[in-house]
């Protein structure tokens, strides 16, 4: 059987005020073009399919057509709701989805598991997983009378219990899988993920997915990466860097390939066709010998502020996204040891002000100058 695994589209991302929605168009079609190179018979999808949870219209039809496009070169596809995501307008879609045989689960409800048998007869079963918060950790056990279910237990006791039932009819001679949109132990974040979803009380153990489980194919840490687990647990990581704190993540798929009776093989592919994110430091004279090309640019200003300094780099850099005095020069600026202000004129006081901030600009001293003359 061969499963292509993908998370984190994040469709809709807005960077520093710039839509996405054409990098988008491009990384997702290099995935169906992926798609129909392997014709793999399930591609999973494990959340975030949106970077909000009010998309778009125009979000929404990438989504839709990327899904159909997808279902059209595999043998089936399972799609998840992740934290960014709506789960319930995901539900609401299941009509549609299952005329085109696609498999969405947006909510935890009782039909979580997946079945499906591959061209050459290799039967799967996968536990289709969305994005659980604490909030409902509780309801959704006690959905399945699991009555030892206590309010002030932790989300991973919660979680645990879940994937222990859903995966009970777990058979030795089909393909187990199980697709979630969870932080677990050990997992490194990518660098743009929402911080309050994945701090230590949503992080959950992969002692928690069952040894008869093949291939733990999980959503929302943005890094592909292997966590160790008695099962093969992968993040596949974003197919594009969501933002600049991802820039040194390799954005891609992954191409498992396994049978009922041997290991899960996993073979990373990259993608490439998003517009690159770049952070940059240097002088205004090194800034000015960069090729950034059409990356989207983070820029840290290794000089002292002064007026017009963003604008000098912004005019050099036009995809400068962020620019910033470096915060080494500032704190080297805050180190400075305080003037005493005692007896001193508003002149001085103003000067003072200016070189405890690093601030090199005689103009603005200038200026101060002016108006303080005029006032009084």
């Amino acid at each position: 059987m061969k499963i292509l695994h993908t998370s984190d589209w994040h469709v809709g991302k807005v960077l520093k005020g710039n839509p996405r929605a054409e990098e988008h168009i491009r990384v997702l079609k290099e995935l169906v073009d992926l798609a129909d190179a392997e014709r793999p018979d399930l591609v999973i999808v494990a959340g975030d399919l949106y970077d909000t949870a009010a998309p778009s219209a125009e979000s929404q039809r990438i989504v839709i057509r990327t899904l159909s496009a997808l279902r059209r070169r595999a043998g089936a596809v399972v799609a998840i709701a992740g934290n960014h995501d709506n789960g319930a307008e995901l539900e609401a879609l299941r009509g549609w989805a299952t005329a085109a045989g696609i498999d969405i689960r947006g909510a935890v409800s009782r039909d979580l598991v997946v079945t499906g048998i591959t061209e050459g007869g290799e039967p799967w079963r996968c536990l289709a997983l969305p994005w659980l918060s604490q909030r409902f950790a509780v309801r959704a056990t006690e959905m399945f009378d699991l009555t030892s279910a206590e309010a002030d237990q932790l989300y991973a006791d919660h979680v645990g219990r879940l994937i222990t039932e859903l995966t009970k009819d777990q058979t030795a001679d089909s393909v187990n899988l199980i697709t979630a949109h969870l932080t677990v132990v050990g997992g490194r974040l990518g660098g743009g993920e929402r911080e309050a979803h994945t701090i230590a009380q949503y992080a959950v153990p992969t002692t928690l997915f069952p040894a008869s489980t093949h291939y733990v194919a999980l959503g929302h840490l943005h890094r592909r990466q292997e966590v160790p687990g008695p099962s093969k647990v992968h993040y596949s990581g974003s197919p594009l860097a969501i933002d600049f704190g991802e820039a040194d993540n390799t954005p891609g798929a992954v191409i498992v390939e396994v049978t009922p009776d041997t290991p899960a093989r996993v073979r990373a592919v990259p993608m490439t066709q998003a517009r690159e994110l770049r952070t940059v430091r240097g002088t205004l004279e090194q800034l000015r010998e960069l090729d950034t090309a059409d990356a989207w640019v983070r820029v840290f200003i290794t000089e002292k502020p002064r007026a017009g300094l963003r604008e000098e780099v912004q005019a050099m850099l036009p995809n400068a996204l962020d620019i910033r005095i470096d915060p080494e020069v500032l704190a080297d600026a805050a180190r400075t040891q305080r003037s005493v202000r005692a007896g001193r004129s508003a002149r001085e006081l103003f000067r003072s002000y200016l070189t405890e901030q690093n601030h090199d600009d005689p103009a603005v001293a200038d200026l101060f100058d002016k108006i303080y003359t005029e006032m009084h």
